[in-house]
């Protein structure tokens, strides 16, 4: 006896699109099965998806979940992001059922005390799955690159850095060259991946310098700042010394000018195990709507860029330079996004965790012809299989966990704000999407269904990874 069957005609699994009953067991896929094959009686409910498009759950490998917003006033209160509960609803409303933050380090941290504080906002107060990177900044102690190794052994594979400080009034992220290369070496050795924020920091800081002295510091000209020639010097940077470390593997995150598509694709070419994520702002915002009204709802660092950069960001989807598409979730209030209006005070991040399955089916299938499999790969299994989930999560197969979305192509709708779960603004407001999620299942238990939501704060389980041989040894996707 199973606990649930969905019968669909379009069920996307590893071998391709087909009609396929999905057999659910516990928090398993126990089977796929021929039409037919399982009667009614064989399960304790069954959903009938014929019509629509099955796929696996939904992943969003960047989010930042009650993360600090500094104050525009030296000596304020800073703001938080929303907490872990309120996004992950917002997720599962979306059709995502796992998400990836960061475990950041503080002044003296140790590797476990930075996992233990982050554990303190999510574990029992997030409705969906949910792992963590390691994120080092400032000076990194030679005994904190050493913790590294015993890290990705017990499940945290993947460790972030900052190339810049991002901002002249947030300094202490940006982590030396040096340092870099002795957490590479040690990532390459134990099985880790590098997950890098890159551009370079003289560039960054030069153009703050020189738009604050010319009297240009309004954040519409954030894209001189944060510009492709930035991203372009430290990508190649950053790639030039992984590729001299034996077993290296770098993750780009968000991509946002073509300059760092050439430079991933130039060394996906040789061999070297790269991978690059971009944000769906980026494919579908220039710098031009900086200068919209509340044009900072669009923003996050680095810059929106030019029109040419986001032919380049789809091209690379293309060519295996972009493999995933994330959001960089930031959610908080209209008020907050906006509060700043300079080039060094906008507020980054976006509240996009709900409307990304929608948004990208329609701007990839239904637009730009993708095919259905290759709009899955962007936004679950690529990710999936990247950050040591796959095939686990982003998998409709036996023994996968049960995480389910039904996207029905009948809920064309637009994107309104009040209809979401995330905050009180939305940067796709007045977005006509072709499809919406109508049914999400997280490890078996049906979470939202048609409108309707049921899950638990409890129900969200981390998730321990292991970055697979395959991915380390040479750009598999």
């Amino acid at each position: 006896m199973f606990d649930l069957i969905i019968r669909g005609d379009r069920v996307v699994t590893p071998h391709g699109i087909g009609e396929w009953d999905i057999a659910v067991k516990g928090e398993k896929i126990a089977a796929l099965a021929a039409p037919g094959a399982f009667g009614d009686d064989a399960a304790a409910r069954v959903i009938n998806a014929k019509g629509k498009i099955v796929m696996p759950g939904g992943i969003d490998p960047h989010v930042h979940c009650a993360w600090h917003i500094p104050a525009l006033e030296e000596g304020g209160e800073p703001s938080y992001s929303a907490p872990p509960s309120q996004v992950s609803r917002a997720a599962l409303y979306g059709g995502t059922t796992t998400i990836i933050d960061f475990a950041a380090s503080e002044k003296g941290d140790t590797v476990p005390q930075m996992i233990e504080r982050r554990d303190k906002d999510w574990v029992d107060q997030c409705y969906c799955d949910y792992a963590y990177h390691i994120m080092l900044r400032g000076a990194v102690p030679p005994s904190v690159v050493e913790e590294l190794g015993e890290a990705v052994q017990d499940g945290y594979p993947t460790v972030k850095v900052f190339t810049t400080d991002i901002t002249p009034s947030r300094k202490g992220r940006m982590v030396h060259f040096g340092d870099i290369w002795e957490i590479l070496k040690v990532l390459a050795r134990e099985g880790g991946l590098g997950v890098i924020h890159s551009e370079d920091n003289d560039i960054v800081m030069h153009m703050y310098e020189k738009l604050f002295r010319e009297g240009r510091a309004g954040f519409e000209n954030m894209a001189e700042v944060h510009n492709a020639l930035s991203e372009d010097i430290s990508f190649r940077r950053i790639i030039r010394l992984a590729e001299n470390i034996e077993g290296a593997a770098l993750y780009m995150m968000h991509v946002s000018a073509a300059s760092g598509v050439s430079a991933i694709a130039q060394s996906r070419a040789k061999g070297f195990p790269i991978y690059g994520e971009t944000l769906h702002q980026y494919m579908l915002y220039t710098s031009d709507d900086y200068r919209k009204p509340n044009g900072q709802m669009y923003h996050t660092y680095p810059s929106l860029k030019s029109q040419a950069d986001q032919d380049g960001l789809w091209e690379g989807t293309l060519n295996g330079a972009i493999n995933a598409v994330a959001t960089d979730e930031v959610c908080c209030t209209l008020s907050v996004k906006v509060q700043g209006n300079q080039i060094d005070d906008t507020t980054g991040g976006n509240s996009g965790v709900e409307p990304r399955l929608a948004v990208m089916f329609t701007e990839m299938v239904e637009k730009r012809g993708y095919t259905i499999e290759k709009f899955v790969d962007l936004t679950s299994s690529n990710a999936a299989r990247i950050m040591g989930l796959y095939p686990r999560k982003g998998a409709l197969a036996a023994g996968s966990d049960a995480d389910i979305t039904i996207l029905d192509p009948n809920e064309k709708r637009t994107v309104r704000k009040e209809d979401l779960h995330e905050t009180d603004y939305s940067p796709w407001e007045g977005r006509e999407v072709a499809a919406w999620p109508t049914v999400t299942v997280l490890r078996g238990k049906v979470m939202v269904e048609n409108g309707a939501f049921h899950g638990d704060e409890k129900d969200g389980q981390y998730l321990k990874r292991y970055i697979s041989d395959d991915i380390r040894g040479g750009p598999m996707l």
